[in-house]
Parts: structure tokens; sequence; C-alpha cells
């Protein structure tokens, strides 16, 4: 999985279009997801005091799409004082401007946002099965056809992670997929947060609900596909969320997470079609638009896990914590 999506012919390291191309996720859906995280971002620069200098990191940035419409949004005050850095294992891509920064590891330390939308989701991980007798064993793949056999015992970190997170089923040819790689990864990019806000807005399941067979799988120019580890389509796997939580962190569905910073798929009143025919057209594609960001059955049932660092999360986000808990 590491080599296929970012060895020298990964996925996500080949030129060429990008994960755009070939998958959709909110931050390509719709400038609302954009203008949600812009005011979640003003909400932070206030709980800092306004610092000199504000820090924006997207990990797993794509082409540097969200930080460049974030730049393009911001007012005047706001955007002078931002400095923007995507983390990315590609090549920058030629044509973005010099102020944003690219580099292919976590910088530090970081003073404001540090993002991740859908990034955990393609941290190389590896697959567990059980053989006949009841033994956790990972899954060997053929990075050429996808032929499957069982290797090795799981043991040591894996295998502790197994029993806490993911005890496989009994159920035949039940799979688990270890998530301590993804839990280490998001370790590092809180510590990368010396005060504010480490946001993960990744899809993914919890321990009492964990999929019997995994999730992993492929995808090719917006078709679902085997997950072939050739390097020619996206290989990505839900996230254990729950395993990722810290002290102090906050876990809510997206569509929670948008209606409390603004983002709603109401139709407009069919009055306003009557007295401004182009204005309700206008809020008739942001409430479709909205719509999709918050849909359970889609993209708003992705989770936003939110971990504070030296700051009190937004109001709005702890109560609806509290009223899912």
């Amino acid at each position: 999985m590491e080599r296929a999506l970012y060895g020298p012919s990964g996925f996500f390291t080949t030129p060429g279009g990008g994960p755009a191309a070939h998958f959709r996720t909110s931050v390509h859906a719709s400038p609302l997801f954009t203008g949600a995280l812009l005011r979640l971002l003003t909400w932070l620069d206030q709980a800092l005091g306004a610092p000199p200098r504000l820090d924006v990191v997207d990990v797993g940035a794509g082409r540097g799409e969200l930080l460049c419409a974030l730049a393009e949004a911001a007012p005047a005050q706001l955007r002078d004082r931002l400095r923007l850095v995507a983390v990315e294992r590609a090549a920058r891509p030629p044509g973005l401007p010099a102020w944003l920064g690219w580099r292919a590891d976590l910088p530090g330390p970081v003073t404001g946002l540090l993002v991740a939308t859908e990034w955990l989701d393609n941290v190389p991980l590896d697959v567990a099965s059980a053989d006949g007798a009841g033994v956790a064993r990972y899954v060997l793949v053929d990075p050429a056809s996808g032929a499957e056999k069982l290797g090795g015992q799981v043991s040591g970190v894996d295998a502790r992670w197994l029993a806490r997170w993911w005890p496989l089923p009994s159920e035949p040819g039940a799979r688990a997929e270890i998530g301590a790689p993804r839990d280490a990864a998001w370790a590092s990019a809180v510590a990368a947060v010396r005060r504010g806000l480490a946001l993960c807005v990744d899809y993914g399941h919890m321990v009492d609900r964990r999929p019997v067979f995994g999730t992993l799988t492929g995808f090719r120019a917006g078709r679902q596909v085997a997950p072939v580890p050739d390097g020619s389509c996206d290989l990505t796997a839900h996230v254990a969320v729950d395993a990722l939580a810290r002290p102090g962190s906050l876990l809510l569905a997206q569509r929670d997470a948008l209606r409390a910073l603004g983002v709603h798929g109401q139709r407009p009143p069919l009055d306003l079609a009557r007295h401004d025919p182009a204005g309700y057209l206008r809020a008739l594609a942001a409430a479709s638009a909205a719509a999709e960001l918050t849909d359970l059955a889609g993209l708003g049932g992705h989770y936003w896990l939110a971990q504070p660092v030296g700051v009190v999360p937004p109001d709005a986000w702890q109560d609806v914590a509290r009223c899912r808990a």
C-alpha cells in the first residue's frame, strides 16, 4: 500500500490531475466547505488573540485547492497574517502562488489550524484475517494481480491494537484493518500544534460498529475498483476514529459540525422567486450544495475529530457533542 500510493510510480506521487481527477471530497464539492472552515479559522484567530502570524497547515493537501480557496475568501486583515502550508508527498504542482508553502513533512510548531481532510484514510495500513484456528494473520497481496494469501501471525503493537480496537469477529472471511499507523500519524500531527486546533475530517467507524469484512477499496476516475496495489488507483480504508481520540477531543458528524458553522440545506422560500428570481436560483444552488455536504448517507456522515491545544472548542460544537453523548 505504501509503494502503491507513495512510491516512485505511486498513485499520489505521479504527475497528473491529482486526487480531484479521481474522487470527490468536501473540498471539491462546494465553496461552502471552505466558507465553513474560514468561519472556524476566524473563531480560532479570536481565541488565540489575533497573533501576528496565523498558521494554516493542510495535511494531505492534494494540489493545494483548499489553501488557495481560503486565501481568496479571507478578508484582508486576516489574509495578511496567514501562513499557509501544504503537506503533501507529491511534488509541488506548477503554477501555485509563491506564498503557498509546500513540504513533505509536518511543520512545527503550529499556531493556528492544522486540518487533515481525507488524509488518514490513505495512511497505509495492514489487513488481518483469522486462519482456520482463529489466529489473526496478516493478509498478503500480490501487487500485480491482487491475489491474496495469509502470512505471519499478527504480533506486537498491531496485536495489541486489534485486541483493543478491532477484535476479529468469528465470521468466515472476517477482516480487520490495523489502524495503529493512523493513530501514530495523527498523534504526530497533533504534536505539531503548539496552540490552536488540529482537525481531522474523514470517513470512519466506531468500535461497536466495525464492518465485518473491512472497508479497503480502490478508486479510479470516479469509479470504485478492486484494491490492487499496482499504483493505478487510490487505495483507501475507513478510519477507526475512536482510536484517534485523546483527552479533550470532540468527535462530531460532519453534518453537525457544518450546521454549527452556518451550513444548512434548507430550500429558500418560494416567495423569493417572485421578488428576486436570480437570487432565488443562487440560494437554491447553495441549498443543494449544502445538502450534499450534510447528507448523512454521503459527505455529511464523515467524522470531524477536533483536538484543541491551549484553546476551548467552539461553544456550538460543545453543545452538539453534549447532545450526542
